[in-house]
């Protein structure tokens, strides 16, 4: 199955779920361009990693990362954290 084929396009963020274990969930996540995954906080530590596109992670620490396909970010926990499409993207999240 590829990652685009689980998303609405017209919508701009879309996350689906892709495995639920016991232990850990993997999501998969799409934003389009200019779109914004709007701030929020995990309870748990987590792992976003581009697989197409480019965005653009901040958080309320002050972090500004981009990243591209290939690229991960490590999140921790309890800290206010969003994410910006620079152009449409797909991403994993696990945690």
């Amino acid at each position: 199955m590829n990652l685009k084929e689980i998303h609405i396009h017209k919508k701009e963020v879309s996350a689906a779920p892709i495995s639920e274990h016991t232990k850990a969930h993997v999501m998969a996540i799409q934003i389009l361009k200019n779109g914004l995954l709007k701030e929020h906080i995990t309870k748990t530590p987590a792992i976003l990693v581009c697989i197409i596109g480019e965005v653009e992670y901040e958080d309320e620490k002050g972090s500004k990362i981009l990243l591209n396909p290939g690229d991960f970010h490590k999140i921790e926990p309890m800290v206010k954290h969003w994410v910006k499409g620079i152009v449409k993207s797909q991403l994993i999240l696990i945690k």
